[in-house]
């Protein structure tokens, strides 16, 4: 044994099993402390480490238990009663065998144990350099040449190789917080490890989630030099409206990207908080969503309302883009409509109202109201002439009906509600022409939907104007690449931010719900497009997951759940990843959260959270998940591919802090007379109907 070794050691091994040891402490150390040779270590802490040597290693082995012996003879005190002898008793720690560390310092940790001790067989406490191995975090910085940098930067230029110059430096490890077993400890998780997979962020709320997402992020960019963390993407669905301030300090070469919300989609932007940040109005153009997050929107039921809707959806596609072949179709779908209006049992001037519109808003040189002006139709009293002239009409317009014509697919063409109302209306025309008499009932409910959502506030985002487009809402990828913070220089991509808070304070759940469906299908689209592919990693913080992340569904909430469960699935392939942050574990998707590679949780009181966390984390001892409901704020547990053993840590102050504070009751409550509150005035309502396109 080496020398240190032996002024380290803390008791000896009195009993060996595959999955316990035990050890007794030497005779005179009070209150499990033992004085080494480099400082006084309490060694009794529950999830501490003792190292074992057998051999050419030291078997790991993790605290799980302790106990005191009375010793036989015991010390009589000044009134008769015997007083136990601290330091002449027996002391037990029961220990779980972890995994193997080489003696050598440059060795690396490994799980499982491959030789066990000896009996009698030292216990040493554990250095600060050994918990950097076990936690393979020793080297958490590691040098980059500037001229790798440099070359890095001129790749494909033709530039001359570049000459040696300064190292710098970049994160392996991210520090994360304190331990609170190992005093003066800190805890770091790896890089790769911790940003390469989905990451789960649990705990009660008043907990300390929000600042646990806010440090980490804080510690990943407050490195300032040339190796900032300049490539990385952060799209943070705020639905509570805190992480815009908490990133406010970040370093110079960091830069952000403000979205908020408004009823009045042509509103004016925020005002950005510095020079590093950019604030824009967030408009989603409707004509972006697809068919199934259309049919979310409107709560289209599968047998009745969906095919209305499919078609609607067609039809808007349809009159966007008129060529040939599209001319025909819609000449074909309006002459069947003008046929069913004609053929009803309307009065006169209800079906002169209805054939006059259909033939203003969709008519073209071939089909217009000269269908009916030519046959001398009564515009008054809504009928023809007396003779053949009714005959004739009908002649007319079957000449423009076609056998097996198919209706093209939807592509996402630019249109407004306007045109989608009017297109509702055709597909209902043009169902009820192919003998569906009853189908204008069954879709009753998604039009007065379609009309609610037309109308309200909340909403406004998606009214995008069609004749007042910003360059980024020309198309699908224009659109991401702004999401993204990316801007199209030179033929290249070049990152204008790497923060991306979009505040969605303001939103209800089912507004949440299609904002983060669309949001996420359209980034996991363009990414798994992209080529190369994985050149990209994006992160999508989700905050209070729980609402649109579910496993049970609320209402139509279920569609909203596949997308992420399929980033959750696919995403790592394409540089997709998900950071989920929720106060009800149990009512998360199990397959989002079962595809989780490292976990944070902090205190958990709920059993049935308790016991969906340990389902979803089959590898964790049940020693572990006992800590959870007795957590302090601000302390966490990690576990996962980031840190080789699951740790109980103190998280890093974060400032600024989000807007997460719990309020202070005293100092609101106990006010002087007269001390207005301080609430700010809300802004004025719009008038009525500005605002909606």
């Amino acid at each position: 044994m080496a020398t240190d070794d032996a002024r380290r050691a803390i008791g000896k091994i009195i009993s060996v099993a595959a999955d316990r040891f035990v050890v007794e402490l030497h005779r005179g150390s009070d209150n499990f402390t033992v004085v080494g040779f480099d400082d006084v270590h309490y060694v009794a802490a529950l999830g501490s480490f003792v190292v074992v040597p057998s051999q050419t290693e030291y078997v790991v082995a993790e605290v799980i238990g302790l106990w005191e012996k009375d010793p036989t003879s015991g010390r009589a005190g000044g009134d008769g009663a015997t007083t136990l002898d601290k330091a002449g008793s027996s002391k037990f720690l029961e220990l779980v065998p972890v995994g193997m560390l080489p003696l050598a310092h440059d060795g690396g940790f490994r799980f499982g144990v491959s030789t066990f001790p000896s009996l009698y067989a030292d216990a040493l406490y554990v250095l600060d350099a050994e918990l950097d191995r076990i936690f393979e975090v020793a080297d958490w910085q590691e040098p980059v040449p500037s001229n790798v940098v440099a070359a890095a930067a001129d790749a494909g230029a033709g530039s001359a190789p570049p000459v040696a110059g300064p190292v710098h430096t970049r994160f392996k490890a991210l520090s994360i917080g304190t331990s609170v077993v190992f005093k003066g400890y800190d805890v770091k998780a790896k890089v790769d490890e911790l940003f390469g997979g989905h990451l789960a962020v649990l705990g009660n709320t008043g907990s300390g989630k929000s600042c646990t997402v806010a440090s980490i992020l804080q510690s990943l960019f407050e490195k300032p030099d040339e190796l900032a963390a300049r490539g990385a993407t952060f799209v943070l669905l705020d639905v509570n409206g805190e992480y815009r301030v908490a990133f406010s300090k970040l370093p110079a070469p960091i830069r952000r990207s403000y979205l908020t919300m408004r009823a009045d989609p042509l509103a004016v932007p925020p005002v950005p908080l510095d020079a590093n940040e950019r604030s824009s109005l967030f408009r989603l153009p409707h004509w972006f969503m697809s068919v199934e997050e259309w049919e979310l929107l409107l709560r289209a039921s599968e047998r009745t309302q969906q095919p209305v809707l499919r078609t609607a959806l067609q039809l808007t596609s349809l009159f966007a883009a008129p060529t040939a072949q599209s001319a025909g179709v819609r000449r074909h779908i309006l002459a069947m409509c003008l046929k069913e209006v004609f053929g009803g049992n309307e009065p006169a001037v209800s079906k002169t109202h209805r054939m006059v519109t259909l033939l203003d808003h969709f008519g073209d040189d071939e089909l217009n109201l000269s269908i009916l002006t030519d046959h001398n139709f009564n515009m008054q009293y809504g009928n023809f002439p007396p003779g053949a002239a009714t005959e004739n009409f009908l002649e007319a317009v079957k000449s423009f009906i076609q056998d097996g014509v198919t209706i093209p697919a939807y592509t996402g063409k630019p249109f407004n509600f306007a045109t989608l109302e009017e297109c509702f209306e055709i597909a209902l025309l043009y169902e009820e022409a192919h003998g569906n008499k009853q189908i204008r009932d069954y879709c009753s409910q998604m039009l007065t939907r379609f009309k609610w959502i037309r109308d309200r506030e909340e909403f406004g985002f998606l009214r995008v104007p069609t004749n007042n487009l910003r360059a980024e809402e020309q198309s699908v990828d224009l659109f991401v690449e702004h999401l993204l913070s990316l801007e199209r220089r030179q033929n290249k991509l070049h990152k204008c931010a790497q923060i991306i808070v979009l505040d969605m304070n303001e939103a209800g759940d089912e507004v949440v719900e299609i904002i983060s469906a669309v949001i996420t299908r359209l980034l996991f689209d363009r990414l798994r497009r992209a080529d190369p592919r994985n050149r990209l990693p994006v992160h999508l913080v989700l905050e209070e997951a729980h609402r649109y992340v579910a496993e049970r569904p609320s209402q139509h909430a279920i569609d909203a759940t596949r997308i992420f469960e399929r980033v959750a699935k696919e995403g790592r392939k394409y540089g997709a990843f998900l950071m989920v942050a929720s106060q009800r574990p149990s009512e998360l998707s199990k397959t989002v959260l079962s595809q989780c590679s490292n976990f944070v949780v902090h205190r958990i009181q709920n059993p049935d959270d308790l016991a969906h966390i340990r389902q979803m984390t089959p590898f964790i001892s049940e020693s572990v998940m006992k800590r959870l409901p007795s957590l302090p704020k601000q302390h966490a547990l990690i576990f996962g591919n980031a840190v080789n053993l699951p740790t109980t840590f103190k998280v890093r102050d974060v400032s600024p802090r989000p807007k997460s504070d719990d309020a202070q009751i005293r100092e609101l409550w106990f006010r002087a007379a007269g001390d207005p509150t301080e609430l700010l005035l809300p802004p004025p309502p719009l008038p009525l109907g500005q605002g909606l396109p």
